[in-house]
Formats: structure tokens, C-alpha cells, sequence
């Protein structure tokens, strides 16, 4: 069972509407709400099954009422000090949520019934929750305060969650007390002497205890008898671990449990038959508890680890499970966590050559630090086991590299095709070969030159097409040179934003305008190309300073080609005709490959990217700096992006540096998702310096490009916050492979984005 008490999602005043006390329900997902005085005495509880009792007798219906009115007044409640078996037995019926309350009747703590959960402290051990990584101290503090203190330090700097120690009453623990070790076996006469030299008294960890909580750590110890049991639940310890030693230990079990304190169990040492008798003892007593698999050698043998034996253990406690490791090196607990393990515990030290066992199975604190990131990779990798998807950056390989099916000869409106009229080709932007079956057969609707693609709209309905549109600000599509015809035969936007590749570049502006006698009336917009020549991105953040001259060069060739692309344009893409020059959007870099940088060294990079920018002559233009995602995809895989990411540091440099921003809304999403910020706050903080705007959907943290309404965005809540902060600013639906079947993603986007802007 959970004692929580955090009672925030599980009450409401008695006096409160019934419509309050439904919403916290749902809210909480617990079926269930308490209700209290304005002194927080206990008036009731309002359930699911209450609500709906009192629904059906009342004579007129609405939930404006007191929640008191709709509640069971008579709730099943227990005193505060109530034991965990007292506790359980209170369960049942339907009620898995318990009043606990204090003498005067004063709400204090909720009992839940669940045993798939376990809470130390601020942490959740659960199988939807992170593994909660434990830096076990033990006693490698070799009885001193001070070092003690220091590796507590350590250990939150190399993102530890939990540190462990242990506590021993000597005189109480030992038959000879703590007058000696003569007359007993070498290997008892060894640790004897140990813990006699390095052994801390409880108002010594205490001490450090204090330091734990000062630092913002949790703290959780081994206690290895009674009265240190008693001294640790007085301290108000989150929670006790047992010792594998101490795993056939009932009489102690269960007096930890006594005290409701959540238990920590190893098993190593023990035979399967043994740990079914805890598991037996431990469930009886209704306290929260977890197992962990462990190997008791120190080093433990790789052989003998028997890791698979963890889907064992989940299956015999029906509780959480995790692992305590004495093996050399951490590849073994991050494995663990692969099959399972929520908890992960190993030692620490800071010198592996000092005297005990225990330092010899110690991780240094870069190692820790280094097993901790790969705990977090893998608890990313495994997922769900959700049918597959594919993922975003698997669906842009997949246009690069798969293949389509496509019109084998110049095709006929109204024609029958046969297989001969169809062939497969790359790239995959078009049907997937898989329906070449679907498609013979099927009367064309359209006209297809030799090697157009096929689309899903060849089966079925006809394509969207572009029609004439109603903003209140300058709209435009995304576009190629060769795509102008295509994107602008059925509608007329207000300007064309011209995506670079880097091939582009070298094209004769003159020659690709020519067929445009006297100039497209529109006007136009332009986005840097992030790949050049070479495998090589853009980054005016490299230290690099080659890789920093290059991408000063070629950002000046976006400019000069941009420049000389204004004499075929008639019109301009700002909202009153009277414009600084084209607008220019650039992704400026600040890219790293393994992991995100230190929040710390972001503003020397935005200062290096300022000075590049100060490189260039972007007179005549607007050079705006686009908002980027956390997790960019690049060359066919995934990014580590540092800048321009996080909505705050993004304002400020364009505030330092008076700098323009193409905000693009679907990047930001997912850096608000990531930085767990609100959407509506990062909108605050750039749309005020937005020049142009992409306007696009998300999912996730990297799942860019979705179309409008498909995703997390809330629309309706944009499009006031634009037309306050930056009204008449241009933007362009910038869906992912909006372009394909003449433009029909866009065709969608526009004519969603229609009812909100």
C-alpha cells in the first residue's frame, strides 16, 4: 500500500460546487475525492458510485451544489498510527482509498491499496516511472563525517536519486557487543573489525542525513537490528532497506513494518523457497514494499548473476522488482533495467584501493555518472509494446530511400490501368509499392506524366486542391523552383518561401526566373539550406573556426542569392507593402552529436553565433533566426540542439543582439514539451520578437512537421496570442511533405489555419 500525504489531488472543501470535486476526480484518476472543513477536518468522501447514487435520487439536477450534499458523510477512516495489517484490512468492497486521521478528526494521510507502487521520498518506484538509482554508501565513508558528506555531494552531482547507508547498534547486533571479535571464525572477525574502525553512530549519519536533505537528495539505510530500526523511524527515514543477510530475519521484517515505513528487500543469499516465506511475511503485514535480485559476492562472478531470474522475481512478489549490484562495472544493472529492475543500487567510492569489500564493487563518480546516462538511453529505448509506428525520422529516411510506385507513360484522365502502366522507383514520396495490387485496375481521375508518382488519393477520393483563402495576416507556401507552377495554378498567396537545397545555390537566378516575363506578382521569402556539400551543417556556433568560416560563407550566399531573386518579384510579403528587404530563414546551429551542453556554455555559443552573423552583409534582407527543436533530424538520424531551443535564452539573444525570429510553432511545442514549460508561455516570450512564422503541428519531443489539428497544438489559443503579439506577421503552413500531390498537405493546413487566423 502508498500512505500519501500529499493531499492536494484527494480533497476538497466540503462547501466546494459538486462540479470541483468532479473535475479533482478526474484530475487524479483515483475515482475518488475527500472532503474537509475549513479546518481540514474529515466531512466525507465522493466517489464514482456515490455521484451516481446521488444523481439518480435527486429531484432536480446541478452540480453548483455543495460536493457535502453528493457525499457518503459516514466514510471508512483509521487512525493515523494505524498498523499497515490494521490498514489493509480496512480495504475491500470497492474501497481501495482510506482516511487517515488524527485525534481530532483532522485529515492527515490517504491509504491506497496498491501494490504495484512505492514511493521513497519524492520518488516513484513504478513500472511506468524512471529507475530510481541508488548510490549505496554503505559505510565506504570509512567513519568519517566529513567524507561521508562529500560523497553524498558526489553522488548528486553524478545524478544519483537516493543515497544509502547502514546502521548497526553494535551492542545489541553482535553476541559479543562491541568488546571484541576474539574466538570467532576469520570471516566474522574481519568484518567485526571493520565496522569497529568505520562504524558511524546514528546521531553521525544523522548529521549526514541533515547534509542529504540540504543538497536535495533523498536519503534511505539499512538497518541491521531493532533498536537501529527504532532510531531510523524516529529520524522519519522514507524508507529501510534489508539486508540480503536479513531477508530470512521475520522477527525483524516485520518490525520494521510495524512502523509503516516502505521496505527495501535484497535476496541475495537466499533460495527461492526462502524469499516465497518473506514474500509471504512481508504481504501480510500490508506495508509497501520492493524486492530487489541481488548476487552477495564481492566481485560477484558475471556466471553467477543469473540476471534473467529478475522476470522470476516480478512474477513470485507481484511487487516492484530491481537490482543490487556488486559486479564489476555497471553494463549489468543497465541491462537490468531492460528487463525490468526499477530500482537500480550500487556502491560508491572515490578510491577503489581503500580498506573493504566493498570498495572493490564500487563505482568511481564518473562511472556512476556515465551508468546513470545509460539507464535514462535505455528507459528511452524500450518504449511501449504499442503496435509499431514510424517514427518521424524513420518516415523522412523512408522518402529517401524506399520506393513509390509510378506512372510507367504519359496517363490519360479516365484511363484503366493496367500493371504495364506501372512501375516502382525511388524516392518514396509516393505509394508505397505494397499497393501496386490496389492500384490496377483503378479509372485516373488526373492526367500523370511518365515517372509522377502515385498517390493514396489514386485510390480513392480526389486530391485537395488550393483555392482562394481568407487571413488576417500575409499567408505563403513552401516551395522549390520547379514547384512554383504547381503551388500556385489553383491560388494565389500572398508570397512563396523558396527552400534552399544547396544545389540551388548554384543556379543561375536569371535562368530559373526567365520564363517569368516581368516578374511573378508576389512577393517572396527564402530558408536556408541547414545541409551543404559534404555532409557539412551549418553552425555558426562551432568552435571549429573552419567549420565556422564555412558557415559564415555559406549563410552569405543564402544573402546574395536572396538579393538577387527581388527583381522577379512584384509584390512584397509584408502585410502593408513597405518591407526592409526579404525575409531569410535560418537554422544557425548550436547542434551537438552525443548530448545536450551544459545550460552554462549556451551563452558563449549565441555569442559566437552573434559574432558570425556580425560577418555578414545582410543589408537589404531580414536574417531571421528559426526556433529549433530539441531533437533535430539531420542526415537521416537525430541531433542534440542547444540553441535557440529553450524559449528564454532564444528572446534574450534576440533582445541582446536585435534579432528577428522565424518562430516556428511546431519546434517550439516540442521544446516546451521537453523543457516541461507551457506552450502558451513560450508563445509570450517569442512571438513579440517574431519577423515570419511556420505554422505546423507536434507530438512529443521530435515528432515535427504534423499537420494542423492532428497534433497537441492548441489552435484556437495561438491564434489570439499572434494577433496580440504579432499581428500581420507572415507565415506559411510548413507541414512535412506538404508539397507531394501538387501541394495536398497544405491544402489541408490552410484550410484548417482558416477558421483560427
Amino acid at each position: 500500500m502508498i500512505i500519501e500525504r500529499d493531499l492536494t489531488p484527494y480533497v476538497v472543501y466540503s462547501g466546494d460546487p459538486v462540479l470541483r470535486a468532479l473535475e479533482k476526480i478526474t484530475a487524479n484518476q483515483a475515482r475518488v475525492i475527500f472532503l474537509v472543513d475549513s479546518h481540514g477536518h474529515l466531512d466525507g468522501v465522493l466517489s464514482d458510485g456515490d455521484f451516481r447514487r446521488w444523481v439518480s435520487g435527486a429531484a432536480s439536477l446541478t452540480v453548483d451544489v455543495p460536493a457535502i450534499e453528493a457525499a457518503n458523510t459516514s466514510p471508512r477512516s483509521l487512525p493515523i498510527g494505524s498498523s499497515p495489517a490494521e490498514i489493509s484490512h480496512a480495504f475491500g468492497s470497492g474501497i481501495d482509498h482510506v482516511a487517515l486521521v488524527d485525534e481530532r478528526g483532522h485529515l492527515v494521510a490517504i491509504a491506497i491499496n496498491r501494490a504495484d507502487e512505492l514511493r521513497i521520498g519524492r520518488h516513484v518506484v513504478a513500472a511506468d516511472a524512471p529507475t530510481v538509482l541508488i548510490s549505496e554508501i554503505g559505510i565506504n565513508h570509512q567513519g568519517d563525517v566529513s567524507l561521508a558528506k562529500q560523497l553524498v555531494d558526489l553522488s548528486v552531482e553524478s545524478g544519483a536519486d537516493i543515497v544509502k547507508f547502514q546502521l548497526r547498534d553494535m551492542e545489541s547486533l553482535y553476541r559479543q557487543g562491541s568488546s571484541g571479535s576474539g574466538g570467532e571464525d576469520l570471516g566474522p572477525q574481519y568484518t567485526l573489525d571493520l565496522l569497529a574502525k568505520y562504524n558511524l553512530e546514528a546521531d553521525q549519519l544523522f548529521e549526514v542525513f541533515d547534509h542529504c536533505r540540504d543538497v536535495g537528495i533523498e536519503v534511505m539505510c539499512t538497518a541491521w537490528d531493532p533498536v537501529s530500526v527504532d532510531r531510523l523511524v524516529d529520524y522519519g527515514i522514507p524508507s529501510l532497506k534489508v539486508a540480503s543477510a536479513d531477508m530470512t530475519n521475520h522477527a525483524l521484517l516485520r518490525h520494521m513494518a510495524a512502523s509503516g515505513t516502505p521496505m527495501v528487500i535484497s535476496t541475495g543469499m537466499s533460495t527461492e523457497g526462502e524469499i516465497r516465506e518473506t514474500v509471504e511475511v512481508v504481504r501480510s503485514t500490508g506495508v509497501a514494499h520492493a524486492f530487489l535480485h541481488c548476487q552477495s559476492t564481492y566481485p560477484a562472478p558475471f556466471k553467477d548473476i543469473n540476471l534473467t531470474y529478475l522476470t522470476r522475481l516480478a512474477e513470485l512478489t507481484q511487487v516492484p522488482v530491481g537490482y543490487s549490484g556488486h559486479e564489476r562495472g555497471f553494463h549489468v544493472p543497465v541491462a537490468a533495467v531492460a528487463l525490468g529492475a526499477r530500482i537500480i543500487e550500487k556502491h560508491f567510492t572515490l578510491d577503489r584501493e581503500l580498506e573493504g569489500n566493498d570498495h572493490k564493487v564500487s563505482l568511481l563518480p564518473g562511472e556512476f555518472r556515465e551508468m546513470v546516462q545509460r539507464v535514462r538511453e535505455v528507459e528511452e529505448a524500450l518504449g511501449t509494446a504499442a503496435p509499431r509506428a514510424v517514427s518521424t525520422g524513420e518516415m523522412m529516411n523512408r522518402v529517401n530511400l524506399a520506393k513509390s510506385l509510378v506512372a510507367a507513360r504519359r496517363i490519360e484522365v479516365g484511363e484503366t490501368l493496367a500493371a504495364a502502366d506501372i512501375d516502382i522507383k525511388s524516392p518514396g514520396r509516393g505509394l508505397q509499392p505494397n499497393a501496386f495490387d490496389k492500384l490496377v485496375g483503378r479509372t485516373t481521375s488526373r492526367a500523370l506524366e511518365a515517372g509522377d508518382f502515385f498517390y493514396a488519393t489514386d485510390l480513392g477520393d480526389a486530391a485537395p486542391k488550393g483555392r482562394a483563402y481568407d487571413f488576417r495576416r500575409p499567408w505563403g507556401l513552401a516551395t522549390r523552383y520547379h514547384d512554383i507552377e504547381a503551388m500556385t495554378r489553383d491560388t494565389a498567396p500572398d508570397f512563396l518561401e523558396f527552400h534552399f537545397s544547396y544545389k540551388d545555390l548554384d543556379l543561375p537566378v536569371e535562368e530559373v526566373f526567365a520564363a517569368y516575363d516581368g516578374g511573378l506578382p508576389m512577393g517572396f521569402t527564402t530558408h536556408s539550406p541547414d545541409l551543404f556539400a559534404g555532409d557539412f551543417l551549418l553552425n555558426l556556433a562551432s568552435e571549429d573556426d573552419d567549420h565556422w568560416e564555412r558557415s559564415i560563407r555559406e549563410l552569405q550566399r543564402v544573402v546574395d542569392t536572396t538579393r538577387e531573386m527581388q527583381q522577379h518579384f512584384t509584390q512584397s510579403a509584408d502585410a502593408k507593402g513597405v518591407t526592409d528587404g526579404p525575409v531569410i530563414v535560418a537554422s544557425l546551429g548550436g547542434f551537438t552529436t552525443d548530448a545536450f551542453v551544459a545550460p552554462a556554455e549556451r551563452e558563449r555559443m549565441y555569442d559566437r553565433v552573434a559574432a558570425g552573423l556580425a560577418r555578414i552583409d545582410d543589408s537589404g534582407v531580414r536574417l531571421c533566426a528559426q526556433t529549433l527543436p530539441p531533437y533535430p533530424w539531420y542526415m537521416g538520424g537525430q541531433l542534440y540542439c542547444n540553441l535557440f531551443v529553450d524559449p528564454r535564452d532564444t528572446a534574450e539573444f534576440a533582445e541582446r543582439h536585435g534579432r528577428r525570429l522565424c518562430f516556428d510553432v511546431s519546434h517550439t511545442k516540442l521544446s516546451a514539451n521537453y523543457l516541461g514549460m507551457s506552450f502558451a508561455d513560450a508563445t509570450d516570450l517569442l512571438a513579440p520578437h517574431s519577423e515570419h512564422l511556420h505554422l505546423v503541428d507536434a507530438t512529443g519531443v521530435d515528432g515535427e512537421g504534423v499537420q494542423v489539428g492532428d497534433g497537441e497544438i492548441d489552435w484556437a489559443v495561438l491564434a489570439q496570442q499572434l494577433d496580440a503579439m504579432c499581428p500581420g506577421v507572415s507565415f506559411i503552413p510548413e507541414i512535412w511533405q506538404g508539397h507531394v500531390n501538387d501541394g495536398e498537405g497544405f491544402w489541408i493546413a490552410l484550410e484548417r489555419l482558416e477558421q483560427w487566423f
